[in-house]
């Protein structure tokens, strides 16, 4: 099975695999970085759940079929005359799915209409999200996932409230006042449309934490509730009910704050650029070799998506998941990876209906040395143990101790019972390898996979 281990080595990573995870809930693959030669595998054809590790797979298809200078385009246009800064007519967004737009790039749209001579608009703010047809919630998510930042709606106009990109969501911080108070909240960057409800209490410090913060599925009714003790602080992500009409109200928002005034009568509805209309400004976003490292480090589900509904754009005109996914696959094929039995459903891998195989992702893994965008890729990958979260992203909490530093590079994967790391190493002996452990069937499986890994490094 194994030229480039010895016997007690085989042995060994058999021996954690056994006693750690059980025959049946993993699947392993390890391969010598530098030949690609499969050095151990246990079940390694045996398709399972990937979570996140479905981002490997996506990303690196983005890389490849977009590009690393590939940037996502916003456009405005005006729809009727100017008389004295008077638009009488509309104001139209189009979208092309960028998730980095913000405050300052509504702040900057706002100048842009001024530029053109408008400070006051007569008709409606309209947003063109078309070029993404279809649901917006991606399939993948419950009925209970809705409401956080990672169950995100995905439309072709949406909105960051940080440098994360966690698109389509809004943060709500809620501090402790008196005890028996409600705790005092803050949204950031706006409320978006939204109301809010505080049903919190503050509570003694030294108590527990129980604090929420959840939208109702289908509104746009954020509830705050539980307990939150004095001494601490509390912080959640919350998805926007519709993205499109959300992103709007805030850029109403700031374009007001800017200077713009609009009509009393002036609506916020979805719509198409009409052929009168006059585009005045397109924006670009950052490259997606920029977006990456948010991609990335914190295994961004609404980026993953977006990815793959460009994809389907660029290769065959469709923006969406079946057309993007088609191209995915096509790009495995071109690298010749075994993935003919693969289940692709979505970009970001929360879906249970996905499928790969650990010797597949480790395929790719070793191909994706040789392609051009390799340095873009493999510096996105989280770095075990590294505290700051733009090095260490989701592996900054594990791997600590100072002998697996700069380590271990890989991507995680959670969801419901699914488990997943996979990435690059360096054995105890110094030697590199690729690696792909794919775990289901525990409740909270990190520490199995980390104790697995751990142990198998002392045989590499």
């Amino acid at each position: 099975m194994d030229k480039g281990l010895s016997e007690e080595s085989v042995k060994g990573i058999q021996r954690a695999v056994d006693e750690i995870f059980g025959q049946e809930h993993v699947t392993v693959t390890l391969r010598d970085r530098g030949t690609g030669q499969v050095v151990y595998d246990f079940r390694g054809q045996h398709l399972m759940r990937p979570a996140s590790n479905m981002k490997l797979v996506s990303g690196a298809a983005a890389l490849a079929i977009l590009g690393e200078s590939y940037q996502l385009k916003t456009e405005i246009y005006v729809d009727g005359p100017v008389e004295n800064g008077v638009l009488k007519g509309d104001l139209i967004i189009k979208g092309g799915g960028d998730p980095t737009l913000n405050e300052d790039v509504f702040v900057k749209f706002a100048s842009k209409v001024k530029e053109y001579g408008v400070t006051a608009i007569q008709g409606s703010l309209i947003g063109d999200d078309t070029l993404f047809p279809g649901e917006t919630l991606p399939p993948g998510v419950d009925e209970e996932g809705e409401t956080y930042c990672w169950g995100a709606r995905v439309s072709a106009i949406s909105m960051s409230p940080d440098a994360d990109y966690d698109a389509s969501s809004i943060i709500v911080k809620a501090e402790p006042g008196e005890i028996g108070e409600q705790p005092s909240f803050q949204v950031i960057p706006h409320l978006c449309g939204h109301e809010i409800t505080n049903k919190a209490v503050t509570v003694a410090a030294g108590e527990e934490n129980t604090l929420e913060v959840l939208r109702t599925n289908d509104t746009n009714q954020i509830v705050i509730s539980g307990n939150l003790p004095q001494g601490e602080s509390a912080k959640a992500w919350v998805s926007l009910q519709n993205p499109t009409i959300n992103t709007l109200q805030f850029m109403k928002h700031i374009f007001k704050e800017q200077g713009i005034a609009f009509n009393g009568t002036s609506a916020i509805a979805q719509g198409i650029v009409p052929e009168s209309a006059e585009l005045i400004h397109t924006h670009l976003s950052p490259t997606v070799a920029e977006i990456f490292p948010a991609f990335m480090k914190f295994s961004n589900n609404s980026i993953a998506d977006i990815f793959v509904k460009l994809i389907g754009h660029e290769e065959n005109g469709v923006a969406d998941y079946e057309s993007g996914l088609k191209s995915v696959r096509a790009y495995l094929n071109q690298l010749q990876i075994p993935a003919e039995e693969w289940q692709f459903i979505d970009g970001s891998g929360l879906s249970h209906s996905d499928r790969l195989t650990s010797e597949g992702i480790s395929a790719l893994l070793f191909k994706l040395q040789e392609e051009p965008y390799f340095k873009t890729f493999f510096d996105s990958l989280p770095v075990a143990g590294k505290p700051d979260r733009w090095i260490g992203g989701t592996l900054r909490e594990r791997f600590t101790e100072s002998e697996y530093e700069n380590r271990i590079f890989a991507k995680t994967g959670y969801i419901w019972e699914v488990f997943c790391l996979s990435g690059y190493l360096i054995g105890d002996s110094g030697k590199e390898y690729i690696f792909s452990i794919l775990v289901e069937g525990y409740e909270d499986g990190i520490p199995y996979i980390d104790r697995g890994l751990a142990e198998m490094l002392r045989y590499l």
